[in-house]
């Protein structure tokens, strides 16, 4: 008897040893065996896949855009930090890159709203758990922006770089949004000085080179010439696709979209939503000859 005892206990103990680590649940995190690192207001946090591709959804995207969109933008986000974390295994997803909102910023957002747009949020990121973008079976750079021009932009005009599924197409619900012109006024002393020019009672503008997409590429201002992205960066515009009117000493810039314009387009996204577009139909649209995998990565 005392034989069995004594191999029950050696079983036992065995068995303690070896006993797999507990995984903790708790907190709402959807799954915290895969560790996500944030640099976020100084400081970096751990959290998993889905806390991370919710807190850049609660602050890249309005909550209550349709759920289609929001399901987009969801594989999106994740496909975007998946792109970066396997270019490189210590990637710290930076809030510049993507901004991110923590449970205060979102609380602070959505107010009374927030039980609401939480959940809201949480179902589109759940319904597309492991769904990535692919091209050819490797998962892409899901560059994405707020609103087009029209026309979303070619990678290789933005980033230099050529990527067959990151290429213009056409855009045209954005359109629709309310925010989809805006205008900058400012005074001619001090838009030369923004732009490092010469003081001048006068803005001449000429030589005007657009992209495909009606874009600004490259445009001569008082005889210096600029690329449309430096002047986008000098004078704070919502995009490149710019236009510049002069008058009683004052200059108006007239922008339309917002953002650079490569990749999926989120307010185009929540037009097409409206529509009856779903959400692997949209992302397919602005990512050409892509597909949605779902990959355990």
């Amino acid at each position: 008897m005392k034989k069995y005892l004594i191999i029950i206990v050696a079983l036992i103990v065995v068995y303690v040893f070896t006993m797999p680590e507990e995984i903790n649940f708790d907190n709402n995190n959807f799954d915290n065996r895969r560790s996500v690192l944030v640099s976020y207001n100084e400081e970096e946090l751990s959290m998993s896949i889905d806390d991370y591709v919710l807190g850049v959804l609660a602050c890249e995207m309005p909550a209550l855009f349709d759920e289609e969109a929001l399901k987009a933008g969801a594989v999106a986000i994740r496909t975007f930090y998946k792109y970066n974390k396997l270019k490189n295994n210590n990637y710290v997803a930076k809030n510049t890159e993507q901004c991110f909102a923590d449970e205060n910023k979102m609380r602070e957002n959505w107010d009374s709203k927030y039980d609401v747009y939480l959940n809201k949020l949480k179902s589109a990121i759940s319904e597309t758990s492991n769904e990535y973008i692919t091209y050819e079976g490797d998962i892409i750079a899901s560059f994405y922006f707020s609103l087009s021009n029209g026309y979303t932009e070619s990678a290789n005009e933005v980033f230099s770089k050529d990527l067959p599924y990151l290429v213009s197409v056409p855009s045209t619900w954005d359109e629709n949004v309310k925010t989809f012109k805006n205008i900058l006024q400012i005074d001619i002393i001090t838009f030369l000085n923004k732009l490092g020019l010469p003081q001048n009672s006068n803005v001449l503008v000429k030589d005007v080179i657009k992209t495909d997409s009606g874009r600004i590429k490259q445009i001569t201002i008082n005889d210096k010439a600029f690329n449309g992205i430096d002047v986008r960066k000098l004078l704070n515009l919502k995009s490149t696709d710019f236009e510049i009117e002069v008058y009683n000493g004052m200059v108006n810039v007239i922008t339309k979209g917002y953002g650079h314009g490569v990749g999926l387009s989120q307010y185009g996204a929540n037009e097409m939503a409206k529509l009856g577009y779903k959400y692997d139909e949209i992302l397919t649209y602005y990512y050409k000859d892509t597909k949605i995998s779902k990959l355990d990565v």
